[in-house]
């Protein structure tokens, strides 16, 4: 990934496509072992979105990631881990506005994602 966009830039819509562009965002979006070079992708995603060329959702995903990675609370409520053997958002900034974030961002209610994870 990182020669590709260091060649060629973020993977947008209008140059790979749907899957092109959504395979390049989770190899990014996994790529936990480095957070530095996951918040530089988030800037290019970022541009790309406000452009239309990539998925508001897929900014709120590695947004959450990379604040997570970095220890900080994540914004939308996307990432999840496990406590006392129930899955709960991971901490959240201001979770009372939690939901009006993730409308911004095209996600579904936090409550209505934190059922699909207990499905």
């Amino acid at each position: 990934m990182r020669a590709i966009i260091a060649l060629h830039g973020w993977p947008l819509k209008s140059m790979v496509g749907s899957d092109g562009m959504r395979s390049a965002w989770l190899l990014v979006q996994h790529a936990d072992h480095d957070v530095v070079f996951q918040r530089a992708c988030l800037k290019l995603i970022e541009q790309a979105a406000k452009n239309g060329q990539a998925h508001n959702s897929d900014v709120a995903y590695l947004t959450d990631r990379v604040l997570v990675n970095e220890g900080k609370p994540q914004l939308y409520g996307t990432q999840f881990h496990v406590v006392k053997g129930v899955r709960q958002p991971r901490p959240l900034h201001d979770p009372e506005n939690v939901d009006r974030r993730r409308k911004s961002m095209d996600l579904s209610t936090i409550k209505e994602y934190t059922e699909f994870m207990h499905t």
